[in-house]
């Protein structure tokens, strides 16, 4: 018995150290070019080193008053707030459909079209998209409705599970039959019981689908024109460019990706509370 618990003991601790290790390796990889490009936002030349040369800040200030930038992330903002809207009248009733018709007909059909943005890639779509609107029939090919119908199909997805699986957990069908045999109608119980006890997974789902949005490259850089390029379009010209402020711009975007995720799981955190 003592032999056992010996190797039982030095298993664990093998284990561990494994585990241990493949975090830190993992945490260098993820970290690094993170660091890096902190770094490179402030270096004053990059050219085929390891580490820029020089310490300056003026990167920062050319990407303020450079009005590409200023007007892509006007535009990606407007985006990510009209998917945003939009996917709120999308996904709560949605939700709340797949919540109570999880064992009926048409279900799985309605669970398919819902996941089929995650399951086909962005590409895939993208691609789609420019032969449908680039037609007679349908003109629409890099206005901006277009983008935001992109990313609305991207991203809804994403609420929707969220808010299906905060249902799930609330088991809100029983208030929904108590206030059944008070009289209330489904519209009642939708708005004053559903929407209610959703609001905390809509808004941290809301900031992920933000966020999404933000960070979306790929359908974007396929569908938008000139006029309404969203920051991560421009960002990938800026690398073209100076490599410091090609680095400080995309400082900004993990700015904007932290502070969104921060709060996403802050929302998260009191919605568990």
């Amino acid at each position: 018995r003592l032999e056992s618990s010996l190797r039982i003991d030095m298993t664990s601790s093998a284990g561990g150290i494994v585990v241990r290790g493949i975090s830190i390796v993992y945490g260098i990889y993820l970290l690094l070019p993170i660091v890096l490009l902190i770094v490179g936002s402030f270096g004053q030349s990059w050219t085929n080193t390891l580490l820029p040369s020089g310490v300056t800040g003026h990167w920062y200030s050319e990407l303020w008053i450079d009005p590409s930038f200023r007007k892509s992330f006007t535009s990606s903002l407007v985006v990510a707030l009209c998917t945003c809207v939009i996917n709120t009248f999308l996904a709560v009733p949605l939700a709340y459909s797949l919540y109570h018709q999880s064992q009926r007909r048409g279900s799985m059909a309605a669970k398919l079209v819902s996941a089929m943005p995650i399951a086909v890639p962005p590409i895939t779509l993208g691609f789609g998209y420019m032969i449908i609107f680039n037609t007679d029939f349908a003109p629409w090919l890099g206005t901006l409705p277009l983008l935001i119908a992109a990313h609305v199909i991207q991203t809804l997805p994403y609420l929707t599970n969220t808010l299906l699986t905060d249902l799930r957990h609330l088991r809100l069908d029983r208030l929904e039959v108590a206030a059944a045999t008070l009289g209330a109608s489904s519209m009642q119980q939708f708005t004053s019981i559903v929407v209610p006890n959703l609001r905390q997974s809509l808004l941290s789902g809301l900031v992920m689908v933000a966020a999404i949005s933000i960070g979306e490259f790929g359908i974007s850089n396929l569908l938008a024109s000139f006029q309404n390029r969203t920051y991560p379009v421009v960002l990938l010209q800026a690398f073209y460019g100076a490599t410091g402020f090609a680095c400080a711009a995309t400082v900004v975007l993990l700015l904007l990706a932290t502070a969104s995720a921060f709060a996403s799981s802050l929302l998260a955190g009191k919605r568990e509370g």
